[in-house]
């Protein structure tokens, strides 16, 4: 019997050996091989760049740029990838789409020979690498977040050296290289050593995740600083910085417990971008008239704008040239709409995305123009991310004041034509309007309060109201402190209601320190204004609180109180909602989760007002002690309560 024993342990270990020495056989021979490639690239352009083994979807297109390639076939010297299809395109010959299989694919790097008869052969190495964590990992933000806008450009100048660079390696030079500050629409140094350097303001001011402002490449005769003219879809502008430093930006927010979102742009680039000079194909972009004459040659007369009627895309009684002149047209005249009904074109955004999210280890993604692009599209290139990203988060920018439209993009909703976004979060713009005329309008039966009231009670319509992000201002609109007519204390209450209402909430850098547009209301240039400190030569050091004013200083501190309590707060994270209607210019919200309640009540009367709380009494707060989240000071919920002057109160039951 032990004989037998000793004959199996015998045998196990003689086939852990065995193994072990496969894998090792394995590991050489890949090694052995990476040894023996020969890394070379005679191609002009690969896109993507790189990919990764370990999705779900098998399948990896490469965009292949160079002369004449499309006369040449190309061969992938790696077994254990095949080629599915090879695709060239109806206008150029300097275009091959490779389909690749790659579902059995090591990770590692392996050339890939384009051959044509009586010609030198062309090689290119492409690299297949390891995802960095597992795809449950990748989390995006939700309503637990409070997310701060950058636009980079006006944020802080990290790094002076990159303010006019040259050019880029194997690239023209630059368009557009030199700063002025005091042109509002010229670049003017800001960047992503600026935003590094400053991720502990940010974090101390209570926000959880920033969205800069496009980061990529804009090579725009001028007006490039503000990112929506994308040039190169996988290249970080260098006036920005580099690639290294983006990710490193990336990695300093996760290590501080902070996400990073991307803003990205499926609709339109720039019409500089390298392909509008030799489109793959016709319908590449959504073309216009006269391509033939102009194809080589783009201007203003040979481009019809959008209509930007974006209800088309639920209007039942919508004509064709409608829907056509919302989805086709050009954004603007130097924004070429992409046509992603071109599946290729369709395929290049997607895996753009994801390229994106996989290399700089993303937490969420804003999507500009969100009902411009075609809407079957945006809602394939969604759930090809939540596929892929099933914890990740996407927002898209529904400029809409009709909750009706707003809905109809969020996932879940229960549209009558069956469409399905895939889409986690939309914006709200209908709320934000809402609070500012609530809160500016005088009071009557169907004014003032009541706005918000009722803005609020539209939630019914939402798949699901507390993964909308709702914000004060952004970039494209008047700052808030502007909105309120230069109001401070209408300003606190604004910024109280939009951090404690059932949402994600976003803000706008400067909004805490009052930055406005009173010179020009609306207008782009000086609504993103310098952050002031964040230029070496700047008088006033926002950063530091260097300069700024007592009433500046006052808000800054608010926001700081307000979003702290808000990150660690799970009754305004998922709480139950409770309102009452505005009785005598005030209103009353309640946000409860266990035993922690919060309180936002809106005063706008300017004389001491007592208020019987007796018919608030269902929130079960009397004879509780709260405290005020902004002052520390504490009271008892009794039958009344006396709101001195007008303003914003914020009460909790959390006393620690």
């Amino acid at each position: 019997m032990k004989r037998y024993h000793f004959a199996i342990i015998s045998i196990l270990i003689a086939l852990c050996c065995f193994l072990t020495a496969c894998q090792d056989s394995e590991k050489t021979t890949k090694e052995k091989n990476q040894m023996q490639l020969v890394l070379q690239n005679d191609i002009e352009r690969f896109e993507p760049p790189n990919w990764w083994i370990g999705f779900k979807s098998d399948s990896l297109q490469l965009l292949v740029k160079h002369e004449n390639i499309s006369d040449y076939s190309p061969k992938v010297e790696a077994s254990e990838i095949s080629i599915q299809k090879v695709s060239k395109g109806n206008n150029s010959n300097n275009y091959l789409f490779i389909d690749l299989d790659i579902s059995k694919a090591i990770s590692g790097k392996f050339n890939i020979k384009f051959e044509k008869e009586n010609a030198e052969t062309l090689i290119a190495t492409y690299e297949l690498k390891e995802r960095q964590k597992p795809a449950e990992d990748y989390v995006g933000f939700n309503s637990s977040d409070a997310i701060y806008l950058i636009t980079p450009d006006r944020f802080a100048n990290g790094n002076i050296e990159n303010d006019s660079p040259l050019g880029i390696e194997g690239q023209p030079e630059l368009l557009e290289r030199t700063i002025d500050r005091n042109d509002d629409y010229a670049r003017h140094g800001g960047d992503i050593s600026g935003i590094i350097e400053h991720v502990d303001y940010i974090k101390n001011l209570g926000f959880t995740a920033i969205w800069p402002q496009p980061m990529l490449t804009n090579d725009m005769q001028r007006g490039s600083y503000h990112g929506y003219a994308i040039t190169n879809l996988y290249q970080i502008d260098p006036r920005f910085g580099t690639l290294n430093e983006y990710q490193n930006l990336s990695q300093k927010l996760q290590e501080n417990g902070m996400k990073l979102i991307m803003d990205q742009v499926a609709n339109h680039c720039g019409l500089e971008h390298w392909w509008m000079k030799d489109l793959p194909f016709t319908d590449w972009v959504n073309l216009q008239k006269n391509f033939e004459d102009n194809k080589n040659n783009w201007n203003n007369s040979y481009t019809i704008n959008s209509n930007h009627r974006r209800t088309t895309n639920q209007d039942i009684y919508a004509s064709k040239a409608d829907r056509k002149g919302n989805n086709e047209g050009w954004f603007v005249a130097t924004m070429p709409d992409l046509n992603q009904r071109n599946p290729y074109m369709a395929k290049y955004i997607i895996q753009n995305s994801i390229w994106w999210i996989e290399t700089a280890q993303l937490g969420g993604i804003r999507q500009d123009t969100y009902p411009y692009p075609d809407k079957e599209f945006m809602s394939n290139w969604a759930g090809a991310i939540m596929t892929e990203y099933p914890n990740f988060s996407i927002v898209g920018e529904e400029w809409s004041y009709n909750p009706l439209l707003i809905g109809y993009w969020q996932k879940g909703a229960k549209n009558k034509d069956g469409y399905d976004s895939n889409l986690k979060s939309t914006m709200d713009f209908a709320m934000q309007q809402k609070v500012v005329a609530g809160i500016k309008e005088d009071e009557s039966w169907d004014k003032g309060l009541v706005k918000i009231y009722e803005g609020l009670a539209n939630d019914f319509h939402y798949a699901s109201p507390k993964d909308i992000m709702v914000f004060p201002d952004n970039h494209d609109m008047s700052r808030i402190f502007t909105q309120m007519d230069g109001d401070v204390e209408d300003t606190k209450m604004a910024l109280a209601t939009y951090a404690t209402l059932p949402r994600i909430v976003q803000m706008y850098y400067g909004t805490e320190i009052l930055m406005n547009d009173f010179k020009k209301p609306g207008d782009h240039g000086l609504i993103r204004t310098d952050f002031p400190g964040g230029w070496q030569e700047d008088s006033v050091n926002a950063f530091t609180g260097d300069g700024l004013s007592e009433e500046q200083k006052d808000v800054q501190q608010f926001v700081t109180k307000l979003f702290n309590y808000r990150k660690n707060s799970k009754a305004i994270h998922e709480g139950k909602t409770v309102h009452f209607a505005p009785f005598v210019g005030t209103y009353f919200l309640y946000r409860t989760f266990g035993d922690e309640t919060v309180v936002l009540i809106l005063n706008k009367n300017e004389k001491p007002i007592t208020i019987d709380l007796n018919y608030q009494s269902e929130i079960g707060l009397r004879g509780k002690t709260l405290k005020n989240i902004i002052t520390g000071k504490t009271q008892k919920w009794v039958d009344v309560i006396e709101l001195k002057s007008k303003g914003v109160s914020l009460l909790t039951t959390k006393l620690d």
